[in-house]
């Protein structure tokens, strides 16, 4: 028998092979499981993304065999395994083992099992010397070369080291709003650290992108344009100063994620030219970003992603910015943010488009700063 927590994980992880996200299937996957399931279910698919690199080496480790042509459903199930085992205290051996040949057996690769079950009896908790630092630190080698290149080598290995630990949760519930048992105030007014059970009503937003929409410095009444908007957590943010905000994205289904909120909404591709004819104070631009500053909550994106991407989203970025500045009245502010770490899609973004001009810079690291990684430029026209 498989407990629903080990199915709903090997059903999410099967997925996630496929393209899907592990946090949005753990949502819809975990409605109608008991709290323990559900948690059960949660660390065993996130720890095996974070550590993907480590359990794969180990599955080659233990087997003396390369693994890279077992069947998707089998790694997945070999990975399950050696996670619990390995990195999780309390999960009896024999639940580890056994249901992970279960789960092989169902997903129809009976001749697997035999496999899975000697590989799984040889895994200990004894130290293994990490070949190298990619699988040391469970990131991709040009992910983590970028870093060291940006920030230095100790640094870049803090970044990933964080990006393997469970992150934190924040929530905003404005700026003069009070705390509470559960909460500590962050370094952001109206942001708050959860240290117990997140209260009902608090909006989950990650401290990194709360410190965006105070370097807007927005006054009540001002206009600001929000594009790229959905889903929609700075359109709150901003929303609190008192400012009239238009808010874009790219789709309807996107912004319907605003509904409420009371902004004027707008399906707009900021990537063409804006069909504005007055100019705005304020423009937010937090563009369509790689990702890498949130890999800590969303692992499956380290694995996914390749240099030839993010090429390619600095130029759509770049495309953007042009495009937002043209919106700019004289002497507004522009905010131009990504939750990426990655150069391509930051600094040379706005090289790119302003050369040499004065630009305030604003970023926040992993394992330097709480919560996730952002990047922003702020823009000032003369």
């Amino acid at each position: 028998m498989i407990s629903p927590a080990r199915q709903v994980a090997f059903d999410v992880l099967h997925r996630v092979e496929d393209g899907a996200y592990a946090s949005d299937l753990l949502l819809d996957a975990s409605i109608g499981l008991e709290s323990r399931n559900a948690g059960l279910a949660v660390e065993i698919v996130f720890g095996t993304l974070r550590f993907q690199a480590q359990l794969d080496y180990l599955m080659e480790y233990y087997s003396q065999r390369n693994t890279l042509r077992l069947d998707p459903e089998v790694r997945i199930a070999l990975r399950m395994g050696i996670y619990q085992l390995r990195y999780l205290e309390r999960i009896p051996r024999h639940a580890a083992v056994g249901e992970s040949v279960e789960l092989v057996k169902r997903a129809r690769k009976r001749s697997a099992a035999g496999l899975v079950n000697a590989i799984l009896r040889k895994v200990t908790r004894d130290p293994v010397v990490w070949p190298d630092r990619a699988i040391r630190l469970s990131h991709p080698e040009w992910l983590l070369t970028g870093w060291e290149r940006q920030f230095g080598r100790e640094t870049a290995e803090r970044i990933a080291e964080a990006f393997l630990r469970p992150p934190e949760t924040f929530v905003r519930i404005g700026a003069h709003a009070p705390g509470g048992p559960e909460l500590e105030p962050a370094d952001i007014p109206g942001g708050y650290r959860v240290t117990g059970t997140t209260p009902p009503g608090a909006r989950i937003q990650d401290i990194g992108s709360q410190s965006i929409i105070p370097l807007l410095d927005l006054k009540p009444g001002m206009r600001l344009l929000d594009l790229c908007a959905a889903p929609g957590n700075k359109t709150a943010q901003a929303l609190e100063s008192g400012v009239r905000v238009i808010a874009s994205d790219i789709r309807i289904s996107r912004l319907r994620a605003l509904d409420g909120m009371g902004c004027e909404r707008l399906v707009l591709d900021a990537a063409r030219p804006l069909p504005f004819r007055g100019r705005f104070p304020r423009i937010l631009v937090d563009a369509p970003c790689s990702g890498t500053g949130t890999l800590g909550r969303n692992p499956e994106i380290k694995w996914r992603l390749r240099p030839r991407r993010v090429a390619e989203l600095g130029r759509l970025q770049a495309s953007i910015l042009r495009n937002a500045l043209s919106a700019l009245a004289s002497g507004g502010v522009l905010v131009y943010s990504t939750c990426s770490l990655e150069r391509e899609e930051n600094e040379a973004v706005i090289e790119e488009i302003l050369g040499s001009s004065p630009v305030r810079l604003h970023r926040r690291i992993p394992g330097v700063q709480p919560g996730d990684g952002f990047f922003a430029a702020v823009i000032t026209s003369n």
